[in-house]
């Protein structure tokens, strides 16, 4: 990280983790409130078919108000549907990110497949003027600050018994779009980890 911090000093940038997650129609378990005695149960339809992939990346530099941005897609199980995020999808983020944001980008992101396929290296490569690639070590979510948030919107749907996937979309849209305004709570994610942006 000290290598991605240096390099984001030298060039003014914003330094971007980069996530997934995903949420299928079983919901997670959830703590709530119930009567002494009674352990309350939200029963749902069963698993159901599709799931809903999210990719968000965390931005943050010195002196800006930290920014989420992020894209989903749904699954429904349907015939020559992709089942989450491919390549084009990953660069399309990147891409929209460094148009929000206006400035060159400093890319933190795990070892995932997708994100070494060599269509991705080669538009890396390809952009190296304003985007610099690093890699979390493997197995660390604990150091990527979009853990925090899908903590954050998983939390939020813990407890909800949806009829079908646009349901959870919704969810899920409505709780992102909430924490894009929310920049302390950004903030927090990054401070969570350990990891601070003292340039």
């Amino acid at each position: 990280m000290a290598a991605g911090k240096s390099t984001a000093a030298v060039n003014s940038a914003w330094v971007v983790f980069e996530d997934e997650a995903g949420q299928s129609m079983t919901p997670p378990r959830a703590r709530t409130w119930g009567r002494r005695g009674s352990t309350p149960v939200v029963r749902v339809r069963g698993r159901g078919s599709g799931r809903v992939s999210m990719a968000g990346m965390t931005c943050y530099r010195p002196g800006e108000r930290s920014r989420l941005i992020y894209a989903i897609r749904e699954y429904r199980g349907r015939k020559d549907e992709p089942k989450g995020f491919g390549w084009k999808d990953y660069r399309d983020l990147v891409l929209r990110a460094h148009t929000q944001l206006g400035g060159p980008i400093v890319l933190v992101w795990d070892n995932l497949r997708m994100h070494l396929v060599a269509p991705l290296r080669e538009f890396f490569e390809a952009n190296a003027a304003w985007l610099t690639v690093f890699q979390l070590p493997t197995y660390a979510p604990d150091l990527n600050p979009q853990e925090g948030i899908w903590s954050l919107v998983k939390r939020d749907i813990g407890n909800l018994a949806a009829a079908d996937l646009s349901q959870i979309t919704r969810a899920v849209k409505r709780k992102l779009k909430m924490l894009q305004y929310r920049p302390e709570v950004i903030d927090g994610c990054l401070v969570g980890t350990g990891l601070a942006l003292d340039m």
